[in-house]
């Protein structure tokens, strides 16, 4: 008797992970990484005054400690190309769930124990030591985190939503700086000075673990997938020698090289693209705060509240966003978010500068500036992943976004603290983040039209 049906060779393979679950695996890891770092910029003053002030001293720490604290953010971004490179090679070679599973753990292992360190009064110069080193731990992990996770979630995602896959990447960003800036506003409500200076700061640190646990969870959960194909890797020229019948040389194939450099080049044109997305975000979402308060003279809780609404306008435009890059391409909507802050961040700052404005007003001024980000972020994901072909996705896109983050994002608050502190001027984040995203134009234009159709190569 015939047995009907399909033969075993012609079977399909195991269905990929149901999407929800790649969505929540990829993107936990990420809202602990931005958890943090919104923590961190949050309570950049209070840090500076507990780590990096010799003598503790009554008030907001002055520019010096704060240029310390700002340094050590920005050697952990730094430390990201190098973390994007380390852990990108590993999931395009052994997979994306074993390396993702990886940098979490690192993650919540370095934010955890900068919430149990000694502050300079118990360790004395140690203790700003200690606390760069976990920063660069943090720096490594978190160089890892975003190739991989976009790699996994844009790769997985069906048809025409690749858009609005990577925007849940970006959206975990915003939800993980509002958290984080939520966190600190809500223990600047309900502590003390005293108590938040003595051990209420170390709370959000502290709150990592679970956060990360849950994370590490999730990613465990994931079904193992096969490496991608190799990519290209670089190497010397070679000859190829000729035919042995006919003595003919054959036509030449591609230098094993040049793969290596056009990802190379590929890698700047992403950095290009995004530089504006990295500026911005950092000055308006992270930043904020203590301008506000170290050069408006604003209480901590308005620097704090200040800084959660503009992290709501940036969640609030992030997943609308990629939805509708999915819809007329990503150009357009990244454009437009560019073009937005380049003309209306100088006048959003004077807004903020003005003592006589609306609070309703300032507030819609900090969520429209968070708004504006977000039109950058939501499709940049996925800008990124069909830049690059499966073989270097993970150290490709990885790599592009771990470079425009060390240089536009983790000197974002060093350069402004250091230029408004020598020329006096208020009006420098504004020309910060405006100049980046009128750098990133040209970049974006440059983008096809139709990219969001193609498939991923």
């Amino acid at each position: 008797m015939t047995r009907l049906g399909p033969h075993p060779a012609a079977r399909p393979a195991p269905p990929a992970a149901p999407g929800r679950r790649v969505l929540l695996a990829g993107a936990a890891g990420n809202l602990v990484e931005w958890y943090e770092f919104g923590v961190y910029g949050c309570l950049a003053t209070v840090l500076a005054e507990l780590f990096f002030t010799p003598a503790p001293q009554a008030g907001p720490a002055g520019a010096g400690p704060l240029l310390a604290v700002y340094a050590s953010f920005a050697v952990a971004f730094f430390l990201r190309p190098a973390g994007a490179l380390l852990f990108g090679r590993l999931g395009d070679r052994v997979g994306r769930r074993p390396t993702l599973i990886l940098v979490v753990g690192l993650m919540t292992l370095a934010t955890t124990l900068i919430g149990l360190l000694p502050t300079r009064a118990t360790a004395g110069a140690a203790a700003p030591w200690l606390l760069t080193l976990l920063r660069a731990l943090q720096g490594l992990s978190a160089g890892g985190e975003f190739g991989g996770a976009v790699a996994l979630m844009t790769e997985q995602a069906p048809p025409g939503r690749r858009g609005r896959y990577g925007a849940w990447q970006s959206l975990t960003v915003a939800l993980g700086l509002l958290a984080g800036a939520a966190t600190a506003a809500l223990l600047a409500s309900v502590l003390s000075p005293r108590v938040l200076m003595a051990w209420g700061w170390r709370i959000p640190f502290l709150l990592a673990l679970p956060l990360g646990l849950t994370a590490l969870k999730l990613r465990r959960d994931l079904p193992r997938t096969p490496p991608p194909p190799p990519g290209p890797r670089p190497g010397p020229a070679f000859v190829t020698p000729p035919d042995a019948t006919t003595g003919r040389a054959p036509a030449p194939g591609p230098r094993p090289g040049a793969g290596a450099r056009a990802t190379a080049r590929t890698v700047l044109l992403g950095v290009g693209r995004i530089m504006g997305w990295s500026a911005a975000g950092y000055t308006f979402l992270v930043v904020l705060p203590s301008y506000l308060r170290a050069t408006l003279g604003a209480s901590l809780r308005e620097a704090l509240v200040a800084t959660a609404l503009a992290n709501l306008g940036f969640a609030a435009s992030i997943l609308p966003a990629g939805i509708l890059s999915d819809r007329v391409g990503r150009r357009p909507v990244m454009l437009g978010g560019a073009l937005a802050v380049t003309l209306l961040a100088l006048p959003l700052l004077h807004l903020l500068q003005n003592p006589a404005a609306p609070a309703a007003a300032k507030a819609a001024a900090v969520c429209g500036a968070g708004a504006a980000v977000g039109l950058l972020a939501g499709p940049g994901p996925a800008m990124l992943a069909e830049m690059f072909p499966a073989g270097v996705r993970c150290t490709g896109l990885g790599l592009a976004y771990a470079l425009a983050n060390a240089v536009f994002s983790g000197c974002a608050g060093l350069v402004i603290t250091a230029l408004t502190a020598g020329t006096g001027s208020g009006d420098v984040p504004a020309y910060y983040a405006a100049g980046a995203c009128a750098l990133s134009v040209p970049a974006l234009a440059a983008l096809r039209g139709d990219d969001h159709r193609r498939a991923l190569r």
